[in-house]
């Protein structure tokens, strides 16, 4: 049995409006055993996707490479645009060892609920995922419902990405299934209307122009 741990402590600027929530990076980031190409840093897999659609979105020249500066880079952005990551898995066990959610047993979740009071700003929580098992937003869920106080997620848009939002302690918080930004998800992609009627429009659109369409209105 393998004890996956999160490698990574939250990265929350103090201008954080914004908080990109996951689940966690693939085990060889808690084993240290990177490739090349990963970045040691939230989100810095080699075969992830988020930084890759960030990088085009905002022109950003990013480096990918296991090196300070590829590091430095997203920290600045992220503080630049005030968001913060903060994955709501702290660690769970594997009896294979890959980077699978579902593999995900006898999950540890972070008091997501406390880390939101202890920064205020936050309005906007970004999941990189929706509601499917061992998901962000299903692990949100559960963590809601071990909160002491009744704690339900309002619908706002039942469209994709799912945009809901809850009370905490009279505070109104929105949050935002996005598609996750993993090589898993593009077989999903592939099968929406909309990405299929913009397939339709222009041949060469792909499955990173999507995301950046998706992503673009909420970072």
């Amino acid at each position: 049995m393998f004890f996956h741990t999160h490698p990574y402590e939250p990265f929350i600027p103090e201008n954080a409006t914004k908080l990109i929530v996951g689940t966690l990076p693939p085990p060889r980031f808690t084993t240290g055993e990177l490739k090349v190409n990963d970045v040691d840093f939230c989100y810095g897999s080699r075969d992830g996707l988020l930084w890759p659609v960030l990088d085009k979105l905002f022109d950003l020249d990013l480096k990918f490479k296991n090196t300070n500066e590829a590091i430095e880079q997203r920290k600045r952005f992220l503080i630049k645009r005030g968001i913060g990551i903060c994955d709501v898995v702290q660690s769970s066990q594997r009896d294979k060892i890959d980077a699978s959610d579902l593999g995900m047993e006898n999950v540890r979740l972070r008091n997501m609920t406390e880390i939101l009071r202890q920064h205020p700003k936050i309005d906007t929580l970004l999941f990189t995922g929706g509601n499917s098992k061992n998901g962000p937003e299903y692990f949100f869920r559960k963590h809601l419902k071990q909160h002491p106080e009744e704690i339900s997620l309002k619908v706002i848009s039942s469209e994709v990405p799912r945009i809901y939002q809850f009370l905490l302690e009279g505070r109104i918080i929105k949050t935002v299934s996005l598609t996750a930004p993993s090589g898993s998800a593009n077989r999903a992609i592939g099968s929406m209307k909309l990405y299929k009627t913009l397939k339709k429009k222009n041949p060469e659109f792909n499955t990173i122009d999507f995301r950046m369409l998706q992503y673009n209105g909420f970072f």
